[in-house]
């Protein structure tokens, strides 16, 4: 069940309209929130349930042993669960493609036959949520011991189950135990975020995808345009995935929940270590604080602090996918990391003060923003060898002049259009808000209805899948 449909539609409003009828009873509220979202996962894949409740179950058996007594032991072992988890269905495959199948012949015999178990939509997400439970149990963020409900729908809440916004138990768990009103709501913002989403998504997203990223990368056109491809691709997959997270954290607002912001303005990033304070901020901020601090941070030195950078990057890498090509795009990100804080901590030692003037802003921004367009090369293409197939070509196309070559004004607009929402700043949207906010509710909805229906009106037939259900 994608959000952009009219299945999502009418179960979104069916839960809406039940979950304000049963406000002021909480135990009803938070089971029947819960039935709703385990509905929505199995409308993918039934079977994939028990592992859902699995996954929780365990979670919640793990902080309650955390919160009692040998923390430490329960955490370490809560923590070891859940990777293993999460490595058996997401990485077992490329794990035995990494050794020879001699040696696995040899070890498990010639005739065991290697299945690659199906991939459960959004399991990283599930297992980091339950990873993050037991994180803030130990470390007393969460002051108190979740009850079973709580964690069920903590870990399964719809609105972020497949992709995220990946919610801190120390802030959504709290929630919980307020009591919601339908008095209060930011109905307004919610529409505004969720109309804003489709149009990513539908609009911009949907149309590079089918018209030229899809096609290019995977090679069915002939005479392709492997420059445009590129930062159609960058263009798409902000698009697709801040498009997701604006309608997540739109229907969030609607039942009275609220979800952190996951993107801003990403590709007006200065620096790459901006990007990433820009960029899916609640996965950079999870690597840092479950990750990164844990294993030394910046308290053991600088180069040990580069090192730590350099393993992030690579897991962050490996979390997105198992395969070379995302092992690269982690590496190289790390590198480019590394390269920044090199960088920083030269210029501090030397007082040198060009680097903050506007002009080195604008050509540094530019620069960032082509470096991690060249990252997607690798995150994008089913294979490391097609990676660098588009890398070249492209490269090619650029020395020779032709990189407008093959090409569809429509789709240059459609890039023009999305890079041209990441100029888009709170401030202005909080002016449409208040603008709105005065309008009567007859009017809002009449605006809001309008606008859905140019989406689909002039929205390409048929819904992709969300880029970031694959992670």
């Amino acid at each position: 069940m994608l959000f952009p449909t009219f299945e999502f539609l009418i179960f979104f409003v069916v839960v809406l309209l039940f979950t304000w009828m049963i406000y002021q009873h909480p135990k009803s509220h938070l089971i029947w929130l819960l039935i709703a979202s385990y509905f929505f996962y199995g409308c993918w894949n039934w079977t994939y349930i028990p592992l859902l409740f699995g996954i929780s179950s365990l979670a919640f058996i793990f902080a309650v042993l955390i919160s009692k007594k040998n923390k430490n032991i329960w955490f370490g072992l809560g923590i070891i669960v859940f990777i293993v988890i999460l490595a058996y269905f997401k990485y077992s495959g490329f794990i035995l493609t990494i050794f020879p199948r001699s040696w696995i012949e040899s070890a498990f015999g010639e005739k065991i036959n290697f299945i690659n178990p199906i991939l459960p939509l959004g399991i990283s997400f599930i297992t980091f949520h339950a990873i993050s439970l037991l994180f803030d149990i130990k470390r007393g963020k969460l002051n108190f011991t979740p009850t079973f409900i709580q964690v069920l729908l903590y870990i399964s809440f719809f609105p972020q189950l497949i992709a995220g916004p990946i919610l801190r138990a120390s802030a959504f768990i709290p929630q919980l135990n307020i009591l919601r009103s339908p008095h209060h709501l930011k109905i307004t913002r919610g529409m505004i975020l969720i109309c804003l989403g489709l149009f990513k998504k539908v609009i911009l997203a949907n149309y590079l995808g089918t018209e030229i990223v899809d096609p290019v990368f995977n090679g069915v056109v002939e005479n392709p345009n492997y420059f445009i491809a590129v930062y159609a691709y960058a263009v798409q997959i902000y698009c697709d995935f801040s498009g997701y997270t604006d309608i997540a954290i739109g229907c969030a607002f609607l039942l009275g929940y609220h979800f952190p912001l996951n993107f801003r303005n990403p590709y007006t990033a200065s620096s790459i270590q901006d990007f990433w304070r820009r960029w899916h901020i609640t996965l950079s901020s999870w690597l840092r604080d479950y990750l990164y601090i844990p294993m030394g941070g910046a308290r053991k030195g600088f180069l040990f602090k580069l090192l730590f950078l350099m393993i992030t990057m690579l897991i962050g890498g490996l979390w997105h996918g198992a395969g070379w090509q995302f092992i690269f795009w982690g590496a190289f990100h790390g590198l480019l990391l590394v390269i920044n804080h090199i960088w920083v901590k030269i210029t501090d030692k030397y007082s040198i003060q060009w680097n903050q003037s506007t002009i080195w802003k604008v050509i540094s921004t530019i620069l960032t923003f082509n470096l991690v367009c060249v990252g997607w090369i690798w995150f994008r293409a089913p294979n490391f060898d097609v990676a660098i197939l588009i890398f070249h070509q492209s490269c090619i196309e650029v020395i020779q002049g032709k990189i407008f070559t093959n090409i569809n004004y429509l789709t240059l607009l459609a890039i023009v259009l999305g890079i041209g929402t990441q100029f888009q700043t709170l401030s202005s949207r909080a002016k449409v808000e208040r603008w709105l906010g005065k309008q009567a509710w007859l009017i809002q909805g009449a605006i809001f209805a309008l606008i859905i229906t140019l989406i689909e009106y002039f929205g390409p037939s048929g819904i992709a899948p969300f880029i970031y259900f694959q992670f």
